[in-house]
C-alpha cells in the first residue's frame, strides 16, 4: 500500500514548500519514490494475508498475474503522462476527459475514499502493532481503546497538514527508513535461517488441502480458487506505482519517468515475492494463515525464536505507518481540493486557509476517517475489512484510465499525440482494464458489492457540482443517463442479495 504524497503545487504548499524553484529528481530519486510509494504499511502484514486460503505455488501465480496487470496499468499511465501532460490535476482526469464528467467525478470520489478507508488501514494495524507492547489494551486494532486512540491520531494529523507544516520531507524520509531496514532485515534473516527443503512441502495445498465453507459444508479449494484468493491483497501491494509519473513534472530527465517507474516495480515486486514465499519455508500453510498481523512480526519471532524479532517488526511498522500517515492525511485533502478547483467537486472543496492548506476538504476528509474508524468497532476483521475496500475503491481509477487509453488508440486520437506505439498502448489498455476486472471477479463478493453504494452515496456531491457550474446544461447528459442507470441497477441488485441473504455487508 502506497506511503506516497501527490506533490503538486498545492500539495507543496500545504506543506509549506515550493514546487517552483526546487532541484530537479534523477532517476535514483524517482525509482525511490516508485518503490517508497508502494511499500507501505500493509507490506508487514503480506505473510499471513497472501497464505490465509493459498499454498506457496498458487501464491507465485498471483504474483505473476498481478506483476502482468499492473505492469500495463503503470505503462498506461506512463504513456498517458507523456501524451496528455495538461491532464495531470489528478488520476480522475483521464476518466473524465474520455467519458464525461460524471464518470470523472466517480473516478475521483472512488479514488478519494481510497485515500480515506485507506487512512483508517493504518490506523487498525498502528493499533495492532501496539497491542505488542501493551498486551489486551489494542486487541485486534478495533477495541475501543484503539478506537479512541486512532481517532485522536486521526485528529492530530488534521492539525498538523492544517498548521501547513514544514516537516513532511523530514518525517517522510524517517518512514522509508523505518519501513525499509526491518524489511530488509526480515528478508535476510529469513533467507539465511528457513528450511529450503520445507518450501516444497505442500506447494499446491492439497495435501492436506486447504478448505473452504461452501454452502456450509467444508470443501477443498481448488488451485484456481487458492490464486484468486490473494488477487486483492496484490492490488493493495500495488498502489502506488503511479507515483514518478505523478512527480514527472519534476523529473531531470523525462526519459527517467519511464525507466523509474519499471526498476521500482521490478524491485517492489521481488520484494513482495520474497515476503510472501520464504515464510512457507519457516511455517505451514496452515501455521501462517492465523499468524497475528502484522504477521512478519510473528513469522520473524518464530524463525529467531525470541521476542526481539516480533519488537523490530512492530517498531518499523509503527514509526513507518506514523511518518506515512501525514503524507496520506495530505493526499486525502489534496484530491478534492484538486478536484474542486478543475471542477469536478463543488467550490467549496477548493478552499485553503492562510497556511495554504486544504481546509475544507481535509476537514470533511477527517470527518469521513472518523465516521469509518467507529465503523471498524463492529468489524471481526477490520484489517482484512479495510484493506480490501481501498483496494477495490481504487480500482475505477484504474479501469477508467485503461478504457481511456483503448478509446484514444480505437478512435485513432492517439495519433495526435504520439507518432508510434499505437498497438502496444492499445495492448495495454486491454489488458489492463482486464485485470481491474479480474480483481472484482476474484474479490470477496461481500466487498465487491459496496463499491456501487459507496460510489452512490457521493451523487448529492455531483448534483451540487453540476448545480454550481452555471453552464445551464443538464445535470446529467444523455450518455451519462445509461451510467446512471447502470449504477443504480448494481445498487437494487445489491439490496436484494443482501435481502435474500447471499450476501452480508
Amino acid at each position: 500500500m502506497t506511503d506516497q504524497a501527490q506533490v503538486t503545487p498545492d500539495t507543496q504548499n500545504a506543506a509549506g514548500g515550493d514546487n517552483s524553484g526546487g532541484a530537479k529528481l534523477g532517476l535514483l530519486a524517482l525509482v525511490a519514490i516508485v518503490v517508497g510509494s508502494m511499500l507501505g504499511g500493509g507490506v508487514y502484514s503480506l505473510p499471513q494475508n497472501t497464505a490465509a486460503s493459498s499454498g506457496l505455488g498458487p501464491v507465485l501465480i498471483a504474483w505473476c498475474i498481478a506483476g502482468v496487470g499492473v505492469f500495463f496499468i503503470a505503462t498506461v499511465f506512463r504513456l498517458l503522462s507523456d501524451m496528455r501532460p495538461d491532464l495531470q490535476a489528478g488520476v480522475y482526469m483521464y476518466a473524465q476527459q474520455g467519458f464525461g464528467s460524471f464518470i470523472g467525478f466517480n473516478v475521483a470520489w472512488g479514488y478519494w475514499l481510497m485515500t480515506c478507508f485507506g487512512n483508517v488501514a493504518f490506523a487498525v494495524i498502528v493499533m495492532d502493532a501496539l497491542n505488542e507492547f501493551f498486551p489486551g489494551t489494542f486487541t485486534d486494532g478495533n477495541n475501543l481503546t484503539s478506537i479512541i486512540c486512532g481517532s485522536v491520531l486521526i485528529w492530530g494529523y488534521n492539525y498538523l497538514v492544517l498548521s501547513g507544516t514544514k516537516v513532511a520531507g523530514f518525517v517522510n524520509t524517517v518512514g522509508t527508513i523505518a519501513k525499509l531496514v526491518p524489511l530488509a532485515a526480515f528478508v535476510l534473516i529469513l533467507g539465511v535461517m528457513i528450511n529450503y527443503s520445507q518450501l516444497l512441502t505442500n506447494v499446491w495445498g492439497n495435501a492436506p488441502a486447504i478448505t473452504t465453507v461452501v454452502g456450509g459444508h467444508t470443501e477443498p479449494m481448488s488451485i484456481m480458487a487458492q490464486v484468486m484468493a490473494p488477487l486483492t491483497v496484490t492490488l493493495w501491494a500495488f498502489i502506488g506505482v503511479e507515483g514518478a509519473v505523478v512527480l514527472s513534472g519534476r523529473a531531470r530527465q523525462r526519459s527517467d519517468v519511464s525507466k523509474a517507474t519499471l526498476i521500482g516495480f521490478l524491485l517492489a515486486l521481488v520484494f513482495y515475492v520474497l515476503l510472501s514465499v520464504l515464510p512457507f519455508g519457516a511455517m505451514t500453510q496452515a501455521e501462517l494463515s492465523v499468524v497475528a498481523n502484522p504477521s512478519t512480526a510473528g513469522v520473524l519471532q518464530h524463525v529467531v525464536g525470541a521476542p526481539w524479532g516480533s519488537w523490530l517488526m512492530n517498531v518499523g511498522l509503527i514509526v513507518s505507518v506514523l511518518a506515512g500517515w501525514l503524507a496520506w492525511t495530505m493526499l486525502c485533502a489534496e484530491i478534492p481540493m484538486a478536484a474542486g478547483q478543475n471542477g469536478a467537486f463543488p467550490k467549496a472543496f477548493a478552499r485553503t486557509n492562510s497556511n495554504h492548506a486544504a481546509s475544507v476538504s481535509l476537514w470533511v476528509s477527517s470527518a469521513v476517517m472518523q465516521a469509518a474508524m467507529a465503523l471498524v468497532y463492529f468489524s471481526s476483521n477490520a484489517w482484512n475489512t479495510m484493506y480490501n475496500i481501498s483496494a477495490l475503491m481504487v480500482v475505477p481509477a484504474y479501469i477508467a484510465t485503461a478504457l481511456y487509453m483503448v478509446k484514444l488508440c480505437l478512435t485513432h486520437e492517439y495519433d495526435r499525440y504520439a507518432h508510434k506505439g499505437r498497438g502496444f498502448a492499445l495492448l495495454s489498455g486491454i489488458l489492463g482494464a482486464l485485470f481491474c476486472i479480474l480483481i472484482f471477479y476474484a474479490s470477496n463478493i461481500n466487498y465487491v458489492v459496496l463499491v456501487p453504494i459507496l460510489l452512490t452515496i457521493g451523487l448529492p456531491v455531483f448534483i451540487w457540482t453540476r448545480k454550481e457550474s452555471g453552464d445551464n446544461k443538464a445535470i446529467f447528459e444523455p450518455k451519462e443517463i445509461i451510467y446512471l442507470a447502470v449504477l443504480l441497477i448494481a445498487d437494487a441488485l445489491v439490496v436484494w442479495m443482501f435481502m435474500a441473504g447471499k450476501i452480508s455487508v
